[in-house]
Parts: structure tokens; C-alpha cells; sequence
């Protein structure tokens, strides 16, 4: 397991300790409605208010295996890269949450994973805010900023870039991201975005929204 020190501090003040119980959602934890796969909970402790998520698949493969991965190493177990990435990201300045701790179970040949973040305070997805221009000029920037940092993001969508309280744009979900960015990567990585901007806004507002989107992200390749 992964800790980062500033929260094990903070629990070891409260009396707590870092453990397998915080990448666990108590029976009370609420379920994040968007995004998470179905496995992502806001959960509370001596770590603050957090977002605990499990790793899940995707796709047809999810039909037979939910959550397990193929054991290739420590290093190279899914949260633990994750935590290493998002904790870059920070370093350099991005805005992405903080990673609380990173964990596994492992069972042979296969792993069960989860990742606890802090929860970011009055988060809502630029989903809902596609109406919006200058949520997406935010957005824009966020998106821009990772690029030029060399991150590459393997599943951005409008789900993914949340704003804050005071309308700050924020980049979550760095799972099988990594830092080395090529400009095929950044093409398809847009592209991808864009078919989520449709998916979600339809032929008209989504349409509308990611012209607004792609022309504020240009203006920033011009800057």
C-alpha cells in the first residue's frame, strides 16, 4: 500500500493509522453518480473527505472479468502508477487531486485494486456545464496545460474535467496515463474528447460546445 506522508501524518494525529480499511467503503459511503464505473464512493476519515474508487474494466471484457488484472510486479500494479503520475502532475503544477493511497490484493496470478483521492469540494463534471463558455475556456487550458506537461490521458471525456466551488478546472482519472506524449497520442487523445462531447451534448449543444472547446485549446497552441 501507498500513503501519501502528509495524510498518514494527519491520520497518526487523530489516533488513526493508514491501512486496507481506507480502501474499503464503509457500509454508510455514498456512491458517486457519474463516472466510476459503479465502483467509486465519497468517503469520510482522519484523511478528510475523500473519493475512494475501485478499479474496474470496461468494455466486453468487463462481462467476464470485472476487477481483476494480470499481476506483472509491484511497480507496475495500476494504483500504484497512478499515484506516481498524479503526484508528478501536482509537482508540476496541474491541477489533479491529491492521491491519499494506493493499494492492491493480490490472489496468484491476478490483482484487485483501489485509489483514494481527496475529494475535490463542490465538484460538478464539465457534463453539465456545456453551456457554458467559459467552463470550457477553463477547460480548455486544463487540457492544454497537461499536454505541455506530457501527460497522456488514456480516457478523457467530459466527465473527467471537473470544476470546483470557485470554478476551477480540475483533470481526474489518470488511470493507465503516463508522462511522454507523442502528437499522435495528443491528436487521438482530443478526438476521443470530442466523441464524448457529442455523446453527452447531442449533434447541437455538443457540437456547439466542443467548437468552443477545440477553438480555446487552439488559441492556446497560438499563445
Amino acid at each position: 500500500m501507498m500513503v501519501d506522508p502528509e495524510a498518514g501524518a494527519a491520520a497518526a494525529l487523530a489516533g488513526d493509522h493508514a491501512g486496507p480499511q481506507w480502501l474499503t467503503p464503509p457500509p454508510q459511503a455514498q456512491r458517486v453518480g457519474a463516472g466510476g464505473r459503479q465502483a467509486a464512493w465519497y468517503v469520510d476519515g482522519s484523511f478528510g473527505e475523500g473519493v475512494l474508487r475501485g478499479y474496474r474494466r470496461g468494455g466486453l471484457l468487463a462481462r467476464v472479468n470485472r476487477d481483476r488484472y494480470l499481476w506483472q510486479g509491484e511497480d507496475f500494479t495500476r494504483p500504484f502508477r497512478e499515484f506516481r503520475l498524479m503526484a508528478a502532475m501536482r509537482a508540476a503544477g496541474l491541477r489533479v487531486p491529491q492521491v491519499l493511497a494506493a493499494g492492491y490484493w493480490r490472489s496468484g496470478l491476478w490483482y484487485r485494486a483501489a485509489l483514494l483521492t481527496r475529494r475535490i469540494p463542490g465538484a460538478e463534471p464539465l457534463a453539465k456545464r456545456l453551456e457554458n463558455s467559459c467552463a470550457l475556456t477553463l477547460a480548455a487550458q486544463a487540457v492544454f496545460d497537461m499536454h505541455q506537461t506530457g501527460v497522456y490521458h488514456a480516457d478523457l471525456n467530459v466527465y473527467n474535467l471537473l470544476f470546483d466551488a470557485s470554478g476551477a478546472a480540475w483533470i481526474i482519472d489518470l488511470d493507465r496515463g503516463r508522462l511522454g506524449l507523442d502528437e499522435t497520442q495528443r491528436r487521438a487523445t482530443l478526438t476521443r474528447l470530442r466523441r464524448s462531447f457529442m455523446k453527452v451534448g447531442g449533434e447541437q449543444l455538443g457540437g456547439q460546445a466542443w467548437q468552443i472547446f477545440s477553438g480555446a485549446y487552439m488559441r492556446c497552441t497560438a499563445a
